[in-house]
């Protein structure tokens, strides 16, 4: 395991390509043992041949994007094999995805026998993530370190603080002082034996894949929960079968119509 900390990453805050990366959200996942074309399938992506290069994967991504449609959710996924811990690894990134590509289903079957390890963004809005999966199992994960979940979310805890975390319910005073996404790119290579740079992943010769986005989850009800400005709150769950009889009814209600002193008389 590499002494690696925080500080070595220090380049992302400096990177155009990082950057960039934060502002549209990206993820980066690294997998144990499984090949990059295989990566891909797992993640049900259409293969779409291959590029050099993060700003190529970057077009690739862009030429997806549809201005008109703001809910497609599919994005192009670069993958390509990079040395580590125990052997090969595929590094896998997305960028301007929102951070949310990389399904837990992807990635409970991509570290089944293995390992899988990932952080994202959201971009734009302060939300990130890591995740750390063995033998198909979520072992820890979290969006702030002290606050961790998993089957064992203590684990790395030790790790956590050699790259820089403090594990202190007082962040202002503790994680402040340490630049945490960075602490995350060294966690990250703690766990893999991957050293990212920025030249890693602007040179890379990337297998891409279309991943589809995922298909919406059928609703069974919604619930109103309001609460005005007395402190009067009002909550009701409503049944999908309720809200179909309600809307059945409104289409067959004949519209009403309002006339004004201008309008001809029947």
């Amino acid at each position: 395991m590499t002494s690696v900390t925080a500080h070595d990453y220090a380049w992302i805050r400096s990177s155009p390509l990082f950057r960039y990366a934060l502002e549209t959200g990206y993820t980066l996942t690294l997998v144990r043992g499984v090949a990059p074309r295989e990566v891909l399938r797992v993640m049900e992506a259409e293969p779409q041949g291959t590029c050099t290069g993060a700003d190529a994967l970057i077009g690739r991504q862009d030429e997806l994007l549809d201005p008109t449609d703001y809910w497609d959710e599919s994005f192009i996924a670069g993958a390509f094999t990079v040395p580590g811990e125990g052997g090969d690894w595929t590094l896998v990134l997305h960028v301007g995805d929102g951070g949310m590509g990389m399904q837990p289903r992807f990635l409970e079957a991509l570290s089944a026998g293995g390992c899988a390890a990932v952080h994202s963004s959201n971009g734009g809005k302060p939300m990130h993530f890591f995740h750390w999966y063995e033998d198909g199992e979520l072992r820890t994960t979290f969006e702030w370190p002290t606050d961790r979940g998993g089957s064992t979310p203590d684990a790395l805890n030790s790790v956590l603080r050699d790259v820089g975390f403090e594990l202190s319910d007082d962040e202002g005073e503790t994680n402040g002082r340490v630049d945490t996404k960075a602490a995350v790119f060294a966690l990250t290579e703690r766990l893999t034996g991957v050293r990212v740079t920025e030249e890693l992943l602007r040179d890379g010769a990337y297998q891409l894949g279309h991943v589809p986005e995922e298909p919406a989850e059928e609703w069974t009800s919604i619930v109103i929960d309001i609460t005005d400005a007395h402190g009067e709150r009002f909550y009701k769950e409503v049944t999908r079968h309720e809200v179909e009889l309600a809307t059945a009814r409104a289409q067959a209600v004949e519209p009403i119509v309002i006339r004004g002193p201008s309008s001809p008389t029947t």
